[in-house]
């Protein structure tokens, strides 16, 4: 047996495994990863995308800034657009283009939340209902008999009302939709004035709002509402005065309990530089010949006879000046010395000390025009640092040293009061724009309408009827909202230094 025949070749041995190119991957990770990403958009950049798919990948070249090539104008105004919403530089409210003027109307809304509406029908009815963050209503009068409120007309009693006895009023809104300022009593007004017809080219009316004073002692709701109209009512149609005055505000005031300020938009609205006040129920709460006839006790009814004639007086039924020397001629033989002892029982009406205060502050000159007596009305101006005093001054008999039921010189009356107003601004060079006047009676009616405002507080029916502005609540600090003043900045103002 030849070699070759025993022997067996062995077997070729298999080629060493490797991985061809299409087998290769340029990252493991990438190929065994249980998670894969979503494929992220072409302007994302992350590590990954960077590293392995950089030349998969097209890169867009950013959005192009066009270059600011012109001016803004009317026709083109500069605008921001961001999420769907438009903010422009402009706005109805703002400062006008030069040669045009401002035309806006400032309303003030006070919420009479001291002087709850009082039914004024003759005859029994029903209080209205009230809320727990309402204030209760005073009952209505019930009879002939029943006293009518002195805000109300010009009579104590229905058996002497000037007038056909008014029907009752419909259920006050305040209290359904909130005993103070509410977003409903806001949208009334508003849709009110939308119906007074605009200047002759102005389309839409715009309106703003903020709150001046807050009620700290029930949830902070709004007392004080300041709103900004523009355009104001058409002039042609419809005159400030007789805008004051429509039926339409006199029955949106009844209806939420609220007093309407309405004032043109000024730069002297905001800026008052003389404020005239009356004495007797303005600066202090009585009538200082009521207090004088009270302490004569012979006859008894002698202070009930003098409290008529200065109730008819003050609403307008008898001429001021004869009705002052009537009074007077009743005090015949009353000790001088009666002034004297009257100075500590003179209540000064709730928020006059702060009010005067800051009015100081801010620079404006105060005066009293009384129709009373010039010995209290000098010594309360002292006590309250006003600048100028002047009433009447009764003769005093040397000899006994009481008066004799006449009167030294002119009676400060309307006329006068009017005179004196008109004197003072002069003397101080202060235009009668900037002159504000205060008061309750018919006697102040001529002053106030000198002045550039006039202002009837707590006054008889024709003074609110007649005055510029009326304010009817507890403290006379009020008046710093018609300027425009917050309640914060009133704190400041009004703080004793």
């Amino acid at each position: 047996m030849s070699a070759d025949e025993g022997t067996t070749p062995s077997p070729l041995k298999p080629a060493r495994p490797s991985m061809t190119a299409a087998m290769r991957s340029s990252s493991f990770l990438n190929d065994h990863q249980q998670y894969r990403p979503p494929s992220k958009p072409d302007n994302h950049y992350g590590i990954d995308t960077v590293v392995e798919d950089l030349q998969a990948s097209s890169i867009n070249s950013p959005k192009q800034i066009s270059p600011f090539n012109g001016i803004p104008s009317p026709e083109n105004p500069p605008t921001i657009v961001e999420s769907g919403l438009s903010h422009e530089y402009t706005h109805p409210n703002c400062t006008q283009p030069p040669g045009l003027t401002t035309d806006r109307l400032i309303a003030t809304l006070f919420y009479k939340s001291t002087s709850p509406r009082v039914s004024n029908a003759v005859g029994p009815s029903s209080s209205p209902p009230h809320t727990a963050s309402s204030p209760v209503r005073a009952s209505s009068p019930t009879g002939a008999d029943a006293e009518i409120p002195s805000n109300l007309a010009p009579s104590s009693s229905f058996d002497t009302f000037p007038l056909e006895p008014p029907t009752n009023d419909t259920e006050p809104l305040d209290h359904i939709y909130g005993s103070y300022v509410s977003p409903m009593c806001i949208t009334s007004f508003l849709h009110l004035m939308s119906t007074f017809p605009l200047p002759r080219g102005s389309t839409n009316l715009t309106s703003a709002h903020r709150c001046l004073k807050l009620d700290a002692a029930s949830d902070h709701h709004p007392q004080v509402v300041e709103l900004t109209l523009a355009p104001a009512p058409s002039q042609d149609y419809l005159s400030l005065a007789d805008l004051r005055k429509h039926e339409l505000i006199y029955r949106f005031e009844r209806e939420w309990n609220i007093d309407v300020v309405l004032r043109s938009d000024t730069l002297w609205r905001r800026h008052p530089r003389l404020v005239v006040f009356d004495m007797d129920s303005t600066l202090i709460t009585q009538e200082v010949i009521d207090l004088l006839a009270a302490t004569i006790k012979d006859p008894p009814d002698l202070a009930a006879r003098v409290a008529d004639i200065t109730h008819r007086a003050m609403s307008g039924e008898l001429e001021f000046d004869g009705a002052f020397r009537a009074r007077v001629k009743l005090l015949t033989g009353l000790s001088a010395d009666i002034f004297n002892q009257l100075r500590p029982v003179l209540d000064v009406t709730n928020g006059v000390r702060p009010l005067l205060r800051a009015l100081k502050k801010l620079g404006v000159k105060t005066a009293v025009l009384s129709g009373g007596f010039l010995p209290l009305t000098s010594w309360l101006a002292g006590e309250l640092g006003i600048d100028y005093a002047h009433a009447n001054e009764v003769v005093i008999d040397e000899a006994t040293g009481r008066l004799t039921g006449e009167v030294k010189g002119r009676i400060v009356g309307k006329e006068r009061k009017q005179e004196l107003l008109l004197e003072i601004a002069q003397k101080e060079g202060i235009d009668l724009e900037q002159v504000v006047a205060v008061g309750d009676g018919a006697n102040d009616l001529l002053m106030m309408e000198s002045a550039g405002l006039g202002v009837a507080w707590n006054a008889k029916p024709m003074v609110q009827m007649e005055a510029s502005a009326r304010l009817n609540g507890e403290s006379l600090l009020d008046l710093l909202y018609l300027f425009g003043f917050t309640d914060e900045e009133v704190a400041i103002l009004s703080k004793e230094t």
